[in-house]
Order: structure tokens, then C-alpha cells, then sequence
């Protein structure tokens, strides 16, 4: 069954490579013979080149995805060097599962809402300005670029953080920062010049991630980038859906230059990696041993910023009439919430069903995986889990498209499903990788010399004990299945919908109200599952029960021996 499960792994992550890079290439050479094109050339190149703006789009997109994946590395770092080992520290733990939920467009929604020309913190500015008119600048869609960079960085610093944990306890920091400090070095100077050699090499998978959704990210570039021009990866997605299909080789085109764009990015990141750490590596022992970093409260800027989101997202949700410079909406109304009723059921079932699927056949893959390694000791490739995290989804997502569209029948159900399970198992890998890891094998040894099967000794020992990593991987993969914009449009050929690519689209240009409907849904079904599993998580904890019971009997033994002639 193990050996099962790990072909039928490898098979889900590792074949639509083929029709994927396969079709994404032949359609670049104009060869479509569905559409005539049988003669292959490179016209779809010219196309693409000639188009006005697509230089100055991928010098955007090169300057948005880059900054925003520095500025998340640096706050990161900057949190975890004064927090870390803190009494705070634990309040961040708790905090990042929550803030994962909150999926990107919802969020940016929220921060278009609140950062917009005549979002409620200008209305804020002006209450003290004495301004009646709206703004004429702002955060959202400026040429820049800026509010796309702020709220990627915002977004991926939870991410970072949490993939800081099991590097970090593997480093034992403890005792590096101990003998840092019995050298003369200060806090801030030993994480800078004794921890970050290490960590940021060991950050390197997660780093790349950030960086290939920074310059990859559509969905949220959308909401929040520029438009005229708008990044490369808009760009390209807009020749997708050019009504002209004679169009579809400029489109392909765009797609593997966005997938050179990445590698290219990719690679001169490593190198830029190896000459800071091993090739210039002064820095690390000379200069001063005492200085001081700042960043004590800047998680509390990334926590409350998404979560701020909400009740914004609520507020104008049923906001009927709201004139400028208003801090509060002059009248209310469920008129939006009411009129979209019905399509909202519709959409959340979608999600739900999507969701669920998915989540479920990559977390059971993911067991199976971890299980196989620990009996057989082979890992799973790492290109199982970089592929789908590090290719630009454009990139592949329109070669499998296209391969379907030559298939008889309707597959666009099944292939819908096939791309969230993709997209979906590498995070809920991830989640599952550090707990599989740090479990005790010799517990489940002991069990066997006892007389209990593998079996028996599976589900009755190491599953309690793994089982709230389990349920929170599990929403893990809930909350990237929801969060899928460009699988369900592409591969879903406009018959699947759902609530993302409905906020998306209605963020775009429609009424606030309604985008604010569907980004508070689109926020508050992950929160929901996030909520259950912890509370699961709680609830079916070993260790938690056994010290509940431990608690009782001591309480009942103080009992009794503070009152002896007690008779019950």
C-alpha cells in the first residue's frame, strides 16, 4: 500500500509535467493543429516583443516580485532575532496558523478597500485635513507598484515564519546565542553574524517559493498592480483570454519568458546567496560586537494588518451609501448580501467540495509518503515539491490545457481537481514533514515487541500523537485549494467557479459592496476549518489529556489527604 500510494504520488505531481511543458512549447511555435496552425514558426515571439509595454511590464514585475520577497526575508529575520526565545514567542505561534487562512485575495481586497483613493484611511486623513474631495493618490494600482509590494511582503512573512521553526530548533540557536554572548557579542550582533550565515541557507526552498509567487502572482496583481502597464504575468494572462484564438502563440510565448524570468531570478539569487555567506564572508567576524536591531514590534504590524481586513471587509459589506470624507457609512443595508445570497451558496459549495477533495487525496498521499520514507528510507524527489511551488502556474497550466482540449470528451472536472491536488500537496508535505521527523520511532518499536502488528502499532500509538499536525495540515490544504485562482479558471474552461474567481473578477471594477461580500466569505470559510482542526488538534492531544488526568488525580489526592474522615 506505502509503495502504492508513493507511485500514485509521483504520478499526480510528476506527469502533467508533460503535456504541461509539452503543449505550452508547441503552441510558442505556432503549432495548432486544432486551430490550423500546422506550420511551426516563431511569430508568436515577434508578437510578443512588439506588444507596447511588455519591457517595461517585466522590469515591473522583476522590481515588485524581488522587493517584496527582500522586504519579507528582512522583516522576517528582523522578528525572529528579537522575539525569538521570548515570553512573546509563543503568542506568535499561535498567531500563524490564522494569519495563513486569511487567503491573498481577500486580503487584498481588504487592502484595496482600505488604501484606495477613498479607502477609510484616507477618510481617517482627511476627518484631520478638512479635505471634501477623494484622494488623488494611493496604494492600490499605483505605476510603482508600492501596495503590491507591501502587501505580498505582508502576506509571505507568516509563511516565512513558519518555516523558521523547525530550521531554527534543528540550529539550536539556544546554544549558538549563548556562546556568541560568552565572546562579547550582544543579542542583535550574534543572530546577525552567527545565526544568519545559517539560516539563510537552510530558508533557501522556502525563499525560492516566495520569490517564484512574488513575480509570478496574478490574482492579487490584479486587485492591487498597476494597469497601464500592468506586470508581465497580467499581461500574459490578458493574451490568454484574447478572444482571438490565433492569439494563443503570443500568449505561450509570454508564458515560457515568465518561466525564464523565474529561473533567471532564481539563479542569480543562489549566487547572490553563495557570494554573501561563503565567498565574502568578513562581514561575519569583524566589526562591532554590540548594536542593536529593531523589530520587537513589527510582527504586531504584520498580525493586525490582515485581521483588520475583516471587519473593514464587514463594514462594507453593508454599507448602502457612504459619501466622502465619512468615517462611518450613512446608511446600512443587507440589500448586497440578500442579492447575492444564492450565488454565494453556489460558490462555497464549489470551494467546499474542491477543497475537500483535494485537501484530503493530498494529505493522504502525504502519510503515505512519510510513512514509505521511514520504512524504506527513500525520500520523496525534491522536485516533487519544487515543481508546483516554483513554476510559474501560467507556465504550465496552459500547456495542460491545451493538451486536454485534444482529448475526446469533457475533462475539465477531473483536470480541475488533478491542479488543486497539485498546488495543494507540497504545503501539506511541508506542514507534516517537521512533526514525521521529530516522532520518536522507538515508541512504535516498543509496541511491536509487545505483540502489536505495524498496523496496530500505527493507528494506536503514533496516530495520537501526530494527529493534530495531521488535522492542521489537512486545513492547511483547505486554505490552498480555496485559494486557487488560475487552476479553476484555465483548466475549469469557465463551467467551474468558485468563491476566489468570483471576488477576483468582481474586484476588478465591480460595486465595493459586493467584492467586500465575497472577499469576507472567501476569508471566513479557511478561519472556519483553521478554528476546527485547532480545536480538534486540542481535543485529541495525548499529551493534553494525560495532563488533564494528571491534574485530576493530583487534585483528588490533596483531597484526600487534607480531609481524611471525609466519606464519600
Amino acid at each position: 500500500m506505502l509503495r502504492l500510494l508513493y507511485l500514485m504520488t509521483l504520478t499526480v505531481c510528476c506527469l502533467p509535467l508533460i503535456p504541461g511543458l509539452g503543449g505550452v512549447l508547441l503552441s510558442a511555435t505556432s503549432y495548432l493543429p486544432v486551430l490550423g496552425l500546422t506550420e511551426p514558426n516563431l511569430d508568436g515571439w515577434h508578437a510578443m516583443m512588439a506588444w507596447p509595454g511588455s519591457g517595461k511590464a517585466l522590469q515591473l514585475t522583476l522590481f515588485t516580485g524581488v522587493t517584496a520577497t527582500l522586504l519579507a526575508i528582512l522583516i522576517t529575520f528582523l522578528i525572529l532575532q528579537r522575539c525569538w526565545g521570548t515570553s512573546g514567542w509563543g503568542r506568535i505561534e499561535k498567531w500563524l496558523s490564522p494569519l495563513l487562512a486569511m487567503p491573498h485575495v481577500a486580503f487584498a481586497i481588504g487592502f484595496a478597500l482600505t488604501f484606495a483613493p477613498s479607502g477609510w484611511l484616507f477618510r481617517f486623513f482627511a476627518l484631520f485635513t478638512q479635505e471634501t474631495t477623494p484622494y488623488t493618490w494611493s496604494l492600490v494600482q499605483d505605476s510603482n507598484g508600492i501596495g503590491l509590494i507591501i502587501a505580498l511582503a505582508i502576506k509571505e512573512v507568516p509563511f516565512l515564519l513558519l518555516m523558521s521553526l523547525s530550521v531554527l530548533r534543528q540550529m539550536q540557536v539556544d546554544r549558538l546565542l549563548a556562546a556568541s554572548q560568552s565572546l562579547g557579542y550582544n543579542r542583535s550582533a550574534a543572530w546577525l553574524k552567527v545565526v544568519l550565515p545559517q539560516w539563510l541557507p537552510k530558508m533557501r526552498f522556502p525563499i525560492y517559493a516566495v520569490l517564484a509567487y512574488g513575480l509570478s502572482v496574478v490574482d492579487v496583481a490584479m486587485i492591487l498592480g498597476p494597469s497601464s502597464p500592468s506586470t508581465f504575468a497580467v499581461l500574459v494572462w490578458q493574451w490568454f483570454n484574447d478572444p482571438d484564438l490565433l492569439e494563443l502563440p503570443r500568449a505561450a510565448a509570454g508564458a515560457i519568458t515568465l518561466f525564464i524570468l523565474c529561473f533567471g531570478t532564481l539563479s542569480i539569487y543562489r549566487l547572490l546567496e553563495f557570494i554573501l555567506i561563503f565567498g565574502w564572508q568578513n562581514w561575519q567576524f569583524s566589526g562591532s560586537k554590540t548594536f542593536h536591531l529593531p523589530g520587537k514590534h513589527f510582527f504586531k504590524l504584520v498580525a493586525v494588518l490582515p485581521f483588520l481586513m475583516i471587519p473593514i471587509l464587514l463594514v462594507w459589506s453593508f454599507a448602502l451609501r457612504w459619501r466622502f470624507p465619512e468615517i462611518w457609512p450613512t446608511r446600512l443595508s443587507t440589500r448586497f448580501w440578500e442579492q447575492e445570497a444564492s450565488n454565494l451558496f453556489a460558490l462555497a459549495a464549489n470551494s467546499l467540495i474542491l477543497g475537500l477533495i483535494s485537501a484530503t487525496v493530498a494529505l493522504i498521499f502525504t502519510v503515505g509518503c512519510l510513512e514509505y520514507r521511514d520504512k524504506y528510507h527513500k525520500s520523496l524527489p525534491q522536485l516533487v515539491i519544487a515543481i508546483p511551488m516554483l513554476i510559474p502556474q501560467l507556465s504550465i497550466l496552459f500547456g495542460i490545457q491545451i493538451a486536454i482540449y485534444m482529448l475526446p470528451g469533457q475533462w475539465h472536472v477531473p483536470a480541475t481537481i488533478w491542479a488543486h491536488i497539485l498546488f495543494a500537496f507540497p504545503y501539506v508535505y511541508l506542514a507534516l514533514d517537521g512533526p514525521w521527523r521529530s516522532f520518536d520511532q522507538r515508541l512504535t518499536q516498543t509496541a511491536r515487541s509487545l505483540g502489536h502488528s505495524p498496523t496496530r502499532a500505527w493507528w494506536s500509538v503514533k496516530l495520537p500523537i501526530v494527529l493534530p499536525a495531521i488535522l492542521l495540515a489537512w486545513a492547511v490544504g483547505l486554505s490552498v485549494s480555496f485559494a486557487q485562482y488560475l487552476p479553476t479558471q484555465l483548466l475549469g474552461a469557465g463551467r467551474i467557479t468558485t468563491l476566489t474567481t468570483e471576488a477576483v473578477s468582481l474586484a476588478s471594477g465591480q460595486d465595493r459592496r459586493i467584492s467586500a461580500v465575497y472577499g469576507l466569505i472567501q476569508a471566513f470559510l479557511p478561519l472556519v476549518f483553521f478554528g476546527l482542526a485547532l480545536a480538534a488538534s486540542r481535543f485529541a492531544d495525548p499529551r493534553r489529556r494525560l495532563a488533564k488526568q494528571e491534574q485530576t488525580r493530583d487534585t483528588i489526592n490533596e483531597f484526600v489527604r487534607t480531609k481524611p474522615d471525609y466519606k464519600i
